[in-house]
């Protein structure tokens, strides 16, 4: 092969391993927000849409023409430290009154191509009115037109919805603001990232959400895998390969005996390791687990360590301590309390009373989202994973 070819080649691969993880970071991508990532997953599209079927079985939906590109991934378990966001300033998540209006403005858009802030509002309120396990939306108070703000801004953050004419931001202070939508139908459809759809759950008080992500072809029912020898081999590799690409680190103790058998036969080590060479990723197999890492960190949409927030800072702190002995919520508190004092000119959204046990509770929090530790009881242990963090001290 002359080395043209070869060069062509490798092109090829690193820029379907660059498109893995894009579309991993941000699994929808359009043209206006990212034209050169849109333009390299369109080109390698066929490639992409086969790396994620066969590996994860995540469908991959390209849309040249109507520029963006989206990646259904489903998780068969919800994951609460990754909740919607306010677009505003304050990029605080959605509490539960922004999710209701966000599934009833998204419901409500459907109707029309074009529409304006006022109409839509108006059909909320009808909606919310005649189903009794909704409160009433009422665009007369000032919180409720703001969680409404929050809802219509974050489905102009994924492109379901532009404004033309006015900017939604007005209806903050008052109801009769004029803004004028152009509602992308489809973008908006796709953005439930769900094999089963919402109106098939059984109409009850309480539906479980669970069944929403419930996948018929691997003859399961909920966690049990009741399918043939071939299914349970395609479940395996799957949630196996899903698991090691949206967790940090995946310990053995944490996998269910399907998975374990799989990841120690001579098959299943082939292809964990073929799928992240593929990708661009560095595979980590120890004793107590997996981990892939990254190495542009191209693959996640957060980061450790990682100075951007205060409670990251003292996570990276805590390990020192984690790691020699596990410590219980009091000990924890005083370390921070200690921290607090000793600069009282940092993390003064925690500088008040109540802050140190607040900023101990949030550091662990990033820790166990990271896998670097595990809650038990009033108890927090280190992982092993946290000895990667360890502060290596040389003599003289």
């Amino acid at each position: 092969m002359s080395t043209w070819a070869n060069q062509l080649v490798r092109e090829e691969k690193d820029e379907i391993a660059r498109g893995i993880r894009l579309l991993l970071g941000r699994p929808l991508i359009s043209l206006h927000d990212d034209p050169d990532g849109f333009d390299l997953i369109r080109r390698r599209r066929d490639m992409l849409v086969k790396w994620f079927d066969y590996n994860c079985g995540w469908r991959l939906l390209v849309e040249p023409r109507l520029g963006y590109a989206r990646l259904v991934k489903v998780r068969g378990d919800a994951d609460p430290t990754r909740p919607a966001r306010r677009r505003r300033s304050t990029r605080a998540p959605f509490d539960r009154r922004r999710y209701t209006l966000l599934c009833m403005v998204a419901a409500e858009a459907l109707s029309a191509p074009v529409t304006t802030i006022g109409m839509l509002a108006q059909r909320v309120v009808q909606a919310t009115a005649v189903d009794d396990a909704i409160p009433a939306f009422d665009p007369v108070r000032g919180e409720e037109r703001a969680a409404f703000v929050d809802a219509l801004r974050l489905l102009e953050h994924y492109g379901a919805m532009t404004a033309v004419d006015g900017a939604t931001d007005a209806y903050l202070g008052s109801a009769e603001a004029k803004v004028l939508y152009r509602i992308d139908t489809t973008r908006l459809m796709r953005l439930l990232a769900t094999p089963v759809a919402p109106s098939r759950l059984a109409p009850t008080d309480w539906p479980d959400l669970r069944d929403l992500v419930v996948e018929p072809r691997y003859g399961m029912d909920g966690a049990d895998v009741e399918g043939s020898d071939t299914q349970r081999l395609l479940w395996a590799r799957h949630s196996l390969i899903r698991r090691l690409l949206d967790d940090p680190v995946v310990y053995r103790d944490e996998l269910t005996p399907a998975q374990a058998a799989y990841a120690a036969s001579l098959t299943g080590r082939k292809i964990l390791r073929q799928a992240a060479e593929q990708a661009g990723f560095e595979l980590e197999e120890r004793a107590e687990g997996y981990l892939l890492a990254d190495p542009d960190g191209l693959a996640t949409d957060t980061k450790f360590p990682d100075d951007g927030s205060h409670a990251k800072v003292t996570a990276l702190l805590l390990l020192d301590q984690l790691t020699r002995a596990p410590l219980d919520t009091e000990h924890l508190e005083r370390h921070t309390a200690d921290l607090l004092a000793r600069f009282p000119r940092w993390a003064k959204a925690y500088q008040s009373e109540g802050g140190p046990r607040r900023l101990a509770d949030d550091a662990v929090a990033v820790l166990c989202r990271f896998g670097l530790a595990r809650r038990a009881g009033d108890t927090v242990h280190a992982l092993p994973a946290a000895h990667r963090y360890t502060v290596q001290r040389e003599e003289a």
